[in-house]
């Protein structure tokens, strides 16, 4: 049975907050930081991972060290938006590499793609040879990225 959030006590939400900003952490410091000794901690943490509250940790990468200078996000429309067209772009969008992240949305798009590539020229040949390429896809509008202001975890608890 799904956890939900009243489910959550305030352990629980101090736990997720901890990890969303450091997943690395010992399960020690975790439990001094929320206030709680280690073995009832460890035991809240497995709880949240079974539940599928916490999905997984991973690391943060520096794209621009790793020479990935470009993000940009691409708003897709597709040219019919049956479900099998948007299930077949959807699968699609997995093989691609320089898509980091996917959003089906709602509005004058169908799909939000953030890339993420070495270059301009990369990101444009992506563009033209691989995702305007595509059958199902009608239109594309891009969006070059300046900086990012603002990176936090996926939900505030």
């Amino acid at each position: 049975m799904p956890v939900l959030r009243a489910d959550l006590d305030a352990i629980d939400i101090k736990i997720l907050r901890e990890l969303q900003r450091d997943g690395r952490m010992t399960n020690v410091e975790l439990a001094e930081r929320v206030g709680i000794s280690a073995p009832p901690c460890l035991r809240r943490v497995r709880k949240l991972e079974e539940a599928g509250i916490i999905e997984g940790y991973h690391a943060l990468l520096n794209g621009p060290k790793l020479g990935f200078d470009l993000v940009a996000f691409c708003m897709v429309g597709l040219r019919r938006q049956s479900d099998a067209d948007l299930k077949s772009f959807a699968k699609r969008v997995e093989a691609w590499p320089i898509v980091r992240e996917a959003w089906m949305v709602s509005g004058d798009s169908d799909f939000l793609l953030r890339c993420t590539a070495e270059n301009l020229t990369v990101f444009q040949n992506f563009v033209i040879e691989v995702l305007t390429a595509d059958e199902h896809v009608d239109t594309v509008r891009t969006m070059l990225t300046i900086r990012q202001v603002k990176q936090l975890g996926l939900v505030e608890v």
